[in-house]
């Protein structure tokens, strides 16, 4: 992973060359302000009333395709909103490199405070610690984004995740042959996430009642490159048991693979994010397990977050967590619910999905 700081330098060096700093294509939150009573007669506010707190969210485009991130970004907006904070959020339209412009765009708007869904959590480091330089403090949302110092991270408990992959697929399946398909080689939490299913997935691979046929990586979270690497596996072999999948658009794909070669139901399939597809897919008995994750508790939360960091107002964090920058990062842990067919009622209950949606193929439950 380490190789990625050249390439990090080229793209900071390609940007900076360009001459260029457009305003990208964004979908931006700007509540209007209204008048306040203290405001004179010719409209004019008084200036210490003219300021508010502002929020920069720069976002990954390939999160951004997937489900949830949809949720997340409406609820953090709207939470932020209520603690009378104003919300620039900017969806990249490309890879890191155009992160790293838009942060610099955000930057010159005069934001408070950054929270980043890092593109690629190794490559941003350079951008994050020009935009601390600039005493801007930042936030890693989701993602921890390693290499340099941050002022807080906030997501779920990653490793747990990946251990409840390991505990649903070792239940229902103890012994056979398994195919594992991790999440993006650029995120840190696939690392994480990986890291806890090899916890389970270890000491039955040891003692022979598990073979781990293949093991593959992803460049995205993508579907489609699910589709087409998965689909590769199965033109040599189709003959496994379990298939741990880094998310549900992974899950997705391998189910539809499956599907055409009737074989979906057949083989354990788990998967992240509680996504519609994979809770129907549940329903229907095509998918073992989700791991829900109450993304409008981490969402809300990292907006008191903000803006308590932007305020330099204390926020006690959960655990420190080693970003190799050489400093501890101060860390906020939401725990995920591992959601199979006996407790979709968790899911329906959040009103994350509704049950009419969930069973919409099967009837009413």
């Amino acid at each position: 992973m380490k190789s990625k700081t050249a390439l990090f330098l080229i793209a900071i060096l390609l940007f900076s060359c360009s001459g260029r700093n457009p305003v990208p294509h964004s979908e931006q939150y700007r509540p209007a302000d209204p008048v306040p009573a203290a405001a004179n007669r010719t409209g004019r506010v008084p200036p210490q009333e003219e300021k508010k707190t502002t929020i920069g969210f720069s976002i990954a485009t390939d999160t951004f395709i997937l489900e949830r991130w949809n949720k997340d970004v409406k609820v953090f907006s709207g939470a932020a909103q209520e603690l009378g904070a104003r919300v620039i959020v900017q969806l990249s339209a490309g890879g890191t490199r155009e992160q790293i412009a838009q942060i610099n765009y955000m930057v010159n708007q005069n934001i408070d405070i950054l929270v980043v869904i890092a593109h690629d959590t190794e490559e941003l480091a350079g951008a994050v610690k020009q935009v601390r330089d600039a005493g801007i403090p930042v936030i890693a949302y989701d993602r921890l984004i390693v290499g340099t110092p941050l002022d807080g991270y906030i997501s779920f408990d990653n490793r747990m995740v990946g251990r409840f992959f390991g505990e649903a697929l070792t239940t229902a399946v103890p012994r056979g042959k398994y195919l594992v398909v991790n999440g993006s080689v650029h995120d840190y939490n696939s690392y994480e996430v990986n890291a806890g299913l090899h916890e389970v997935l270890d000491p039955f691979i040891k003692s022979g009642a598990i073979r781990l046929e293949k093991e593959i990586w992803l460049e995205e979270w993508s579907f489609d490159e699910a589709l087409e690497k998965i689909g590769a596996i199965f033109e040599e072999s189709t003959g496994f048991d379990a298939i741990s999948c880094g998310n549900d658009a992974i899950a997705s794909a391998a189910i539809q693979l499956l599907a055409e070669r009737r074989l979906a139901g057949k083989v354990a399939v788990v998967g992240q994010d509680a996504e519609l597809i994979s809770c129907q897919h549940i329903a229907e008995g095509l998918q073992l397990m989700t791991v829900y994750k109450p993304i409008g508790k981490l969402a809300a939360r990292a907006a008191r977050l903000a803006m308590a960091v932007a305020l330099k107002e204390e926020f006690p964090c959960d655990t420190w967590l080693d970003n190799e920058s050489g400093v501890k990062i101060p860390s906020y842990v939401e725990k995920p619910i591992a959601v199979n067919k006996d407790n979709m009622d968790v899911v329906i209950r959040d009103g994350f999905h509704s049950k009419e949606d969930i069973y919409r193929n099967l009837g009413q439950r």
